[in-house]
């Protein structure tokens, strides 16, 4: 099932193929969805149909998943794949609190914490994005709760497939104490099970929809259009700019995206791989909260994302003055670039730096009576320790230990253990290395 765009299911990309099937959803009263019930049917279908590829498939289920990293691990292992890719998502969308994003909700996510617990829904196209044109499908069988369904019905189905070829449905949440069942899934993987030949993508998916009862009613049918382009540069200018002011001394650069870029760091230590390439920032066709620091957000991050890595520091040091000279250095202005500079650092390889800065966020917060279990303070505390795992001269690490450890005090995360394991390696540390 490759990235089919005319929906005659011809392959632009031959080989083996590799799905990922992904069925999530949070815990307790806030599932909306038995998403894990679309993965049973799609299963049994031979992999070979399930692709539309002659020479078999690889398929990787997924099921609850807590950290957004991790499916972002699998999102790239799928992009890396150089045959055609299938993604099939089942579960609910969301809107985080501060950036009024649509993301996919995983195990932990609650409406508070989704912009750290739940999987950014520009993430998929940021990974899948790169794959050569007509080799990637994602499928969509989700319901959006009471946050994310009025937005996007007004938006429609462009809201979710800028960069993407992508069919399914997405439905409003249910009534209350009701769960949605993945019916559109289900009758896939029915039609896919006793086909002798897989149909046209654009074929199957109207029958799909058919078949689940699917069209009458207010839900949303993603029909599979052809992408649009996923960062075209956006009409948004600057703050400064816009109140009539000049911009600080070094920000500059033209933008290719319309909303924030969002760290890729969403989650604390996890002794998975270490750093990765941040995922790009959101395609346009999602606003529902403008964001005046669209593009200069988009040219830092672009910026780095280059290897510019001096270029990027530069302009985000210059925001963050003007942030300090108009706002003060306890503002949420000044804290935002703080962590902008600290996800550059990261991105530029240079743990260290970046726990120093995380710490610094953590501070600053903690400063401004944050509480210890507020989202934002867990957040910081969780990259500074991730970024302490991954320095590797012993010096920067004793350094920095002492102020991690206190900090680990106070704000234990979510993760047992996580103060112990900071205390241990700094203990190890204090060893005098061997010498052969």
């Amino acid at each position: 099932m490759g990235n089919d765009r005319s929906g005659t299911g011809a392959e632009t990309v031959s080989g083996p193929g590799y799905a990922l099937l992904l069925a999530a959803g949070p815990a307790g009263k806030q599932r909306l969805m038995d998403a894990a019930a679309a993965l049973p049917q799609l299963a049994a279908v031979p992999p070979a149909a399930l692709l539309g590829t002659p020479g078999g498939a690889s398929v990787v289920q997924l099921v609850d998943p807590a950290d957004p990293q991790t499916v972002l691990t699998h999102l790239r292992t799928a992009a890396a794949h150089p045959g055609p890719v299938l993604v099939h998502l089942a579960g609910q969308l969301t809107l985080d609190a501060k950036q009024r994003l649509p993301h996919l909700a995983l195990a932990r996510t609650t409406p508070r914490t989704a912009r750290y617990t739940a999987l950014p829904w520009h993430w998929l196209a940021a990974e899948l994005g790169r794959r050569p044109p007509g080799s990637t499908v994602v499928v969509a069988d989700l319901v959006a709760d009471e946050t994310a369904w009025p937005p996007l019905s007004t938006a429609g189905p462009s809201a979710l497939s800028a960069g993407l070829t992508l069919y399914g449905t997405v439905t409003p949440a249910p009534p209350k104490r009701r769960l949605a069942t993945p019916d559109y899934s289900r009758a896939l993987a029915a039609l896919l099970r006793a086909a002798p030949e897989r149909p046209p993508l654009a074929l199957l998916h109207q029958r799909a929809a058919q078949d689940a009862g699917l069209g009458p009613g207010p839900e949303l049918l993603l029909n599979g259009a052809e992408p649009a382009d996923a960062y075209a540069p956006p009409a948004v200018a600057p703050r400064a700019a816009q109140a009539g002011q000049s911009a600080p001394l070094g920000a500059t650069g033209g933008a290719e995206a319309a909303e924030r870029a969002v760290p890729a760091e969403q989650a604390g230590p996890t002794g998975a791989a270490g750093p990765a390439d941040a995922p790009a920032p959101p395609p346009p066709g999602w606003a529902p909260e403008a964001d005046p620091l669209a593009s200069t957000h988009a040219a830092i991050f672009e910026a780095a994302n280059a290897g510019r890595h001096s270029e990027a520091a530069s302009m985000a040091a210059a925001w963050e003055q003007e942030a300090l000279r108009t706002a003060g250095p306890r503002s949420d202005e000044a804290i935002h670039w703080l962590e902008v500079r600290a996800d550059l650092c990261r991105i530029a390889g240079d743990p260290a730096r970046a726990c120093e800065l995380w710490l610094a966020v953590a501070g600053a917060r903690l400063g401004n009576g944050e509480p210890v279990g507020h989202p934002e303070v867990e957040g910081a505390v969780d990259r500074a320790h991730h970024q302490w795992q991954f320095v590797a001269d012993r010096g920067r690490v004793g350094a920095l230990a002492p102020l991690l450890i206190e900090l680990r005090g106070r704000v234990p995360g979510r993760r047992p253990g996580a103060l112990e394991a900071v205390r241990r390696r700094a203990e190890l540390l204090r060893t005098p290395a061997r010498t052969p």
